[in-house]
């Protein structure tokens, strides 16, 4: 009797697999919005440095390949946790900037919930190509911040990385000049360690002797002042 229910439930679960298989391939299309067209500049722009062949994640450069991933990819850049940018867009101006805007991310959801269709293959891009990684500022120093420092003398920084924060926090830098100005630096949102990088600035911020930087909340982490020699 044993054998007969593990053996009932087995076929149960291949019926159900072979059902789900079925059930994706025959996705009701109700979106002009196609993988070919829109979904897969999307893919080349913003995922393909990692995944792809050869890269640090499995490849989503094919339709065949991202096909599969569809509800995930909608989930994940829903929840922002991909691309592994981790700046909320519009707080500082940083170059190579690889998030997400909130209507990109209404594409790709109205593309999975439409029925993720192909498309047209005339109508894809050419593939990305990957050139070697820009040469990054001379850095002189990094200052560390935690909570708020004020400046004894002028500096002209270039980027800010992220330091000693939670899992899964967010937290906020803005600098304060003496004049009342305020300039936003940086605004992370939900960090993962993992993906810790540095945040170059499009345009080198000069700040005043007097300047106060400041992270908030208190204790939302620390951050580093990446300063130009």
């Amino acid at each position: 009797m044993a054998n007969a229910r593990i053996i009932g439930g087995l076929a149960k679960v291949t019926l159900f697999g072979w059902l789900s298989v079925g059930s994706t391939a025959h996705d009701v299309i109700t979106t002009p919005i196609t993988f070919a067209r829109e979904i897969s500049r999307l893919v080349y722009s913003r995922c393909a440095s990692c995944h792809r062949p050869d890269g640090s994640a499995f490849s989503l450069l094919t339709y065949q390949e991202a096909r599969p991933w569809a509800a995930a990819i909608k989930e994940e850049v829903l929840e922002r946790r991909m691309p592994p940018w981790g700046a909320v867009k519009g707080f500082g101006e940083f170059r190579d900037d690889a998030g997400l805007t909130q209507e990109q991310i209404g594409l790709i959801a109205d593309w999975v919930e439409g029925g993720a269709p192909e498309g047209d293959p005339a109508l894809l891009p050419k593939p990305p190509n990957f050139p070697a990684k820009r040469a990054t500022a001379a850095i002189a120093t990094e200052i560390a911040v935690d909570g708020v420092l004020t400046l004894r003398s002028a500096l002209t920084l270039t980027g800010i990385r992220p330091g000693k924060v939670p899992e899964g926090s967010s937290l906020m830098v803005t600098a304060e000049r003496p004049d009342g100005s305020i300039e936003p630096l940086l605004w992370l949102y939900q960090h993962t360690p993992r993906f810790t990088h540095a945040y170059w600035y499009s345009a080198s911020l000069r700040f005043p002797a007097g300047t106060r930087i400041e992270v908030t909340p208190p204790d939302g982490g620390t951050i580093s002042l990446l300063v130009k020699k």
